[in-house]
């Protein structure tokens, strides 16, 4: 895909925030994050520590902490440098959440671990294996989130819901990977336009994923405007459940119709970087269209030898359930894959709720 050098973007805040519903604009209001206990969430592992191995591994539930600096705590108590400690993802820090960290100690020495317990930090299982904890190495989150001071429409709140948990939501990078005020947008702009100087690894990295996550919305947003972020157009490429793995479409018949409202295929987008999109015809069109404001940004991510990936449209929920422990207090319970965003259902369903 080619596309012309352009301006940066103008008006960031309104690209970030106003991207298309599914379902149409939500029925109700409603406070989340009213206390850290609202927003629980729970990590799912791809595996479990076998008991032995060089590495040890530390179940932690953290309150209203970052993930990061629990990192840094547990390498200073272990003795060990900073890059020896290593998590599956980052997790909400205004939350009550629970996940692994490890930690290399290939000999038999190990501290303390439980100096790590704090009124905000408890150790609740540890364990050795034989291999470290890789960055998104795990299956999933699942939540329990209680949105507060509801009013609005419940009765189609009701139907929203129900809705949601037939059809799924788009899958949205939810705003928290664009950092603060879309910090990490303009950290991207500078980068793209040379003017940063040279920024640290980390920082860079985190730029450089919030700008392929800002341009896979831009085409989503486009999709759900053409109601087709859940049907496959000619030329998709699609994603195979449960997998990374694609084919291109060239045609849609009634057979691949019905795979993907079985689930078993999702249309994907575009997580741009080097090398030709697989999608082509009708499909490609529309992500050439969507992205064409922002060739500066993909040209950014093509020099920046981001290489060219895929993501569902489509984020379908896993075990949805809800209830109403107070008449204006809604519980909703659910599972979702790796990479995927609770606020991507969230806004679907009150507005405000962030």
């Amino acid at each position: 895909m080619i596309l012309a050098s352009v301006a940066l973007i103008p008006d960031l805040d309104t690209a970030i925030h106003g991207l298309g519903f599914a379902w149409g604009v939500p029925p109700a209001d409603g406070r989340l994050r009213v206390t850290p206990e609202d927003f629980l969430v729970n990590e799912i592992p791809l595996v479990e520590p076998t008991g032995e191995g060089e590495h040890v591994w530390l179940l932690i539930r953290k309150r209203q902490e970052n993930t990061e600096q629990v990192a840094r705590n547990l390498a200073r108590l272990a003795g060990v440098a900073q890059r020896d400690v290593s998590y599956a993802g980052l997790k909400d820090r205004n939350a009550v959440t629970e996940q692994w960290f490890s930690a290399y100690l290939p000999g038999g020495d190990e501290p303390e671990w439980s100096a790590i317990d704090s009124a905000s930090v408890t150790l609740l299982r540890c364990a050795r294996h034989n291999r470290k904890l890789r960055r998104g190495a795990l299956r999933g989150n699942s939540f329990r989130i209680r949105i507060r001071n509801i009013t609005g429409d419940r009765p189609e709140l009701e139907r929203r819901l129900s809705a949601v948990a037939a059809g799924g939501v788009p899958n949205y990078f939810g705003e928290q990977r664009f950092g603060r005020n879309g910090s990490n947008l303009r950290t991207a702009e500078r980068l793209f336009s040379h003017s940063s100087g040279r920024l640290p690894r980390e920082q860079r990295g985190l730029a450089l994923s919030a700008a392929r996550s800002f341009l896979f919305n831009q085409v989503l947003s486009r999709r759900i405007e053409l109601n087709s972020w859940e049907r496959p157009l000619p030329g998709e490429a699609l994603q195979l459940e449960g997998t990374h793995s694609y084919f291109t479409a060239q045609q849609v018949d009634e057979t691949l119709l019905e795979r993907v409202r079985e689930g078993d295929v999702h249309p994907t987008g575009p997580l741009y970087g080097r090398g030709e999109s697989p999608a082509t015809g009708e499909a490609l069109q529309v992500e050439t269209d969507s992205l064409a404001p922002y060739g500066a940004w993909c040209q950014g991510l093509i020099e920046a030898g981001l290489k060219q990936e895929r993501r569902s449209l489509r984020l379908v929920i896993g075990v949805p359930a809800w209830s109403w422990p107070e008449p204006d207090c809604l519980e909703l319970s659910f599972s979702l894959p790796a990479g995927a965003f609770a606020t991507s259902v969230l806004r679907e369903l009150v507005r405000s709720a962030g």
